[in-house]
């Protein structure tokens, strides 16, 4: 990965940043974007610490696509490649009440749509590093959470149908999104170079359980993994040499190919969904 430029989300902790500290050990040029800016210099001062190689602020706010994409401009205007893009931010049952800057449900605004337009700006970026690398990455995280639920469009932004929800399965539909934009963008772009990929990195302990009770929060970091094992799948898609050959492929702990639920590889859902997300974005 020496001198090979990554971005990953929602790198200020998590996974996200136990991902970005091991790219910066193998010498990659790896921004972290954030969308805390006090929290994102403190990872990369942290990081420093940790690795002896400094990371690269990148402002971005998920929950608001005017944000998304100035981000994106900062990005290109500063990189003509981008090898790999790891769409990792993720927002996990808040508060119903809790809405995107634009007025979407926050958990699919964020992990579906927010990923779908950085990943639409930055795909020249991408596509650049594939015609001369061979091939660009863009790995997905999902989760095992995505067989409770499939796509009902009438709540990805808010409505009474949105509001007869829980939390909790509107998180699932946002992973179900996830993999069905990760097969479908594998569908469109693999034969320009582009490696698409979704994966489950596992029961982690991280802060996206944050709007859980403190309760519930205790239970779940009893019997959940370290952090640092939550960065081994998607590493192994987004770094190895085996990960090339990944396209389309969803993954599961610890590094494996695995089975999603079928209607997530329907190439109508993917083409619906894509269109769906196309629209939202297209005057922007």
């Amino acid at each position: 990965m020496s001198g090979k430029v990554v971005l990953v989300t929602g790198a200020n902790a998590g996974i996200g940043k136990e991902t970005a500290r091991v790219l910066l050990t193998k010498n990659a040029k790896v921004y972290l974007a954030c969308r805390d800016t006090a929290k994102g210099e403190a990872a990369i001062s942290e990081l420093k610490h940790s690795t002896g190689r400094e990371a690269i602020l990148l402002q971005l706010n998920l929950a608001n696509l005017q944000s998304i994409k100035a981000a994106a401009e900062e990005f290109l205007s500063k990189e003509p490649v981008l090898h790999v893009l790891f769409n990792n931010a993720g927002v996990m049952s808040p508060p119903i009440e809790m809405l995107t800057d634009d007025g979407y449900d926050l958990q699919f605004g964020t992990n579906v749509l927010g990923h779908f337009y950085l990943s639409k700006l930055l795909m020249p970026a991408l596509l650049a590093a594939a015609a001369t690398d061979g091939s660009a990455r863009v790995v997905n995280t999902a989760s095992n959470g995505h067989w409770l639920s499939g796509l009902d469009y009438n709540t990805f932004r808010d409505s009474p149908a949105r509001r007869s929800k829980s939390p909790t399965g509107l998180y699932s539909q946002s992973k179900t999104g996830n993999i069905i934009f990760a097969a479908e963008l594998a569908r469109r772009y693999g034969d320009q170079g582009i490696v698409s990929t979704a994966l489950n990195p596992g029961s982690i302990k991280t802060e996206i359980s944050r709007h859980q009770t403190s309760f519930l929060q205790m239970l779940l970091n009893m019997f959940f993994y370290d952090v640092s094992q939550g960065a081994l799948t998607q590493l192994y898609a987004g770094t190895t040499a085996e990960g090339a050959g990944l396209n389309g492929k969803y993954l599961i702990p610890w590094a494996r190919v695995g089975n999603p639920r079928a209607d997530t590889q329907d190439p109508q859902q993917g083409k619906e969904l894509w269109n769906w997300l196309e629209e939202q974005v297209k005057d922007l």
